[in-house]
């Protein structure tokens, strides 16, 4: 069975999150994966996709180290183990100072060795029940847990962008978590997951490579780049890791015309300099076929998971993300 995933970010409630996962199951997906922004609570989501389904991988697409405390995180990710019984993943990532600040009052400094800190108590957490740090970016004189995790090995994988948090990934994550990628990135990062991997002694074979892939499925080509222009749009935009990231995929013009008109507040013009050659580059997006396509197409470049994440929002959200689920579920012959 080909391996795939499905994150959702956004767009349906809760409850229909759950419905969606459950149909992702029973169309044979690997994983599903939810993430927070300003969606629903992610752990309480995924405890009831937990109690719904029973074979799926549940993941955190990502979970910020920023909004959470390492032990709550750490709490969070053994009670969705638990009640799993083990079939969770952790995704956590840095977020973007530019939510993390005006969005949630807390500081944004050193993401690097902040998510790596994290890691290492959270992980230490979990496996012994008990656990303290006293890192540059976070002290905690003593946490225990009032009760014995059942999952003692909860995987951790990482989201990163650029090369040094690709390379700490190679140093202390079980996955890495790409996004918009293109189907040249998987031979770039895994360069630098292994150098990473080297410095801790690893082996850069065993950590598997996801990437978050926007998604449209539509009747035409045309109806499916539509739709994932304002997405596109939004993050390249509002978020400076992303507009430099589409830069580096080759859209320096498109990215730098966005961000202008982003910061003059002109929406409708930032939608407009997305092409649709930046759409191809770095998504799934037109018929089911053309969609089906694509995705092995980024398999066959070296991608290990690749996770469609439909763009929706607003009425009919559900009904747009169960059409890419159906349309690039796996084969089940």
């Amino acid at each position: 069975m080909s391996r795939i995933g499905i994150a959702i970010s956004g767009g349906p409630n809760p409850a229909e999150i759950v419905d969606l996962v459950v149909l992702a199951e029973s169309l044979g997906y690997e994983s599903a994966w939810v993430a927070e922004g300003h969606g629903g609570d992610q752990f309480a989501i995924l405890s009831a996709c937990a109690a719904r389904t029973s074979r799926i991988l549940l993941g955190t697409a990502i979970s910020s180290v920023y909004v959470r405390t390492a032990p709550t995180i750490a709490m969070a990710a053994s009670t969705v183990a638990d009640l799993s019984g083990g079939r969770f993943i952790l995704g956590l990532g840095s977020s973007h100072k530019a939510q993390v600040e005006p969005e949630h009052g807390v500081v944004y400094s050193k993401p690097l060795t902040r998510t790596r800190e994290t890691v290492a108590f959270v992980r230490d957490l979990i496996r012994e029940g008990r656990a303290s740090i006293d890192g540059q970016t976070i002290r905690i004189e003593n946490f225990d847990l009032w009760y014995t995790p059942r999952q003692r090995d909860i995987p951790v994988y990482l989201s990163a962008v650029f090369q040094k948090g690709i390379a700490l990934c190679g140093e202390v994550a079980d996955g890495i978590i790409l996004t918009r990628s293109t189907v040249r990135t998987a031979a770039e990062v895994r360069v630098h997951l292994a150098e990473g991997a080297r410095l801790a002694g690893r082996d850069p074979a065993k950590i598997e490579v996801t990437t978050l892939l926007p998604t449209s499925v539509a009747e035409t080509r045309e109806a499916a780049l539509a739709a994932l222009r304002p997405g596109i749009a939004f993050y390249c935009g509002f978020f400076p890791r992303y507009n430099r990231m589409m830069a580096e995929h080759g859209f320096a013009a498109e990215a730098a015309a966005i961000a202008e008109a982003w910061v003059r507040g002109d929406r409708e013009t930032a939608e407009r300099a997305v092409s649709d050659a930046m759409i191809d580059a770095t998504s799934i997006s037109g018929t089911p076929e053309q969609s089906r396509t694509r995705v092995e197409a980024y398999r066959q470049s070296g991608i290990d998971v690749p996770i469609l994440s439909p763009f929706a929002r607003g009425p009919g959200a559900k009904d747009r993300f169960e059409a890419a689920i159906r349309a690039c579920a796996p084969d089940q012959g």
